[in-house]
């Protein structure tokens, strides 16, 4: 069932339809700019994703080297005791910003690049192995903090843009073109109405002018005496 089956052929249902019309073409046309926004933001923040998910293998493979250094020179046990000794751990802040409408999150990392005194496991009783592996492993910590803040945005763009194409696809294909064969089938019937109008009066004027004529005649004709 398409929306004309559900409309009446009126004057005031055209002018409804109409205003439907601007207001769905309107509305196609700020989601278009959505959608368009969107994408550009989304390939912005692909290209970012990519040197971070980069940067992140790369900070990962340095910091497993450099804990198999560690683990080689000062041995497994003193690794995990410099690991254990640290008292302080990081701490994560969530907030969000709004991109084109679209709230997507913005994470703060504190405290996870520490001096060697903050780390806790005495600087004499250890060597600069562990030191270099803890260091390592600090900034792996933040580019996962940065990636996760990435992917997280790539994603929640994604499915905006999914959505948002949807609205436009269904706007344009399928509920302004409803309205507009809706408004052409209002306008049809109205001028047929109109035409079937005129036909009926015509014919009324030309029947009241038969029996005017016979009417006429009648008086016209000679009267008995």
């Amino acid at each position: 069932m398409t929306i004309k089956d559900n409309v009446k052929p009126t004057r005031s249902e055209l002018l409804e339809i109409k205003k439907k019309i601007k207001l769905s073409q309107s509305g196609h046309n700020l989601l278009k700019m959505k959608r368009d926004g969107l994408i550009i933001e989304f390939f912005n923040i692909l290209n970012k994703a990519k040197d971070v998910r980069a940067s992140l293998v790369e900070d990962f493979k340095i910091a497993e080297n450099r804990i198999a250094i560690a683990r080689s020179v000062e041995g497994a046990l003193a690794v995990k005791s410099a690991a254990f000794a640290l008292k302080d751990k990081p701490e994560i802040k969530l907030r969000s910003k709004n991109i084109m409408g679209l709230v997507v999150p913005v994470i703060e990392a504190a405290k996870i690049k520490k001096t060697a005194q903050q780390r806790g496991y005495g600087i004499l009783g250890t060597s600069s192995r562990i030191d270099e592996a803890a260091e390592a492993y600090e900034e792996l910590v933040e580019r996962i903090v940065l990636a996760a803040e990435v992917e997280t945005t790539m994603r929640k763009l994604l499915d905006e843009i999914e959505k948002t194409k949807r609205r436009v696809n269904a706007l344009e294909f399928k509920v302004i073109p409803e309205l507009q064969e809706a408004a052409t089938f209002i306008r049809l019937r109205l001028e047929e109405m109109e035409r079937e109008n005129i036909f009926r009066l015509k014919k009324i004027k030309s029947k009241a002018r038969e029996t005017l004529d016979e009417e006429a005649e009648e008086e016209a004709m000679p009267r008995p005496a």
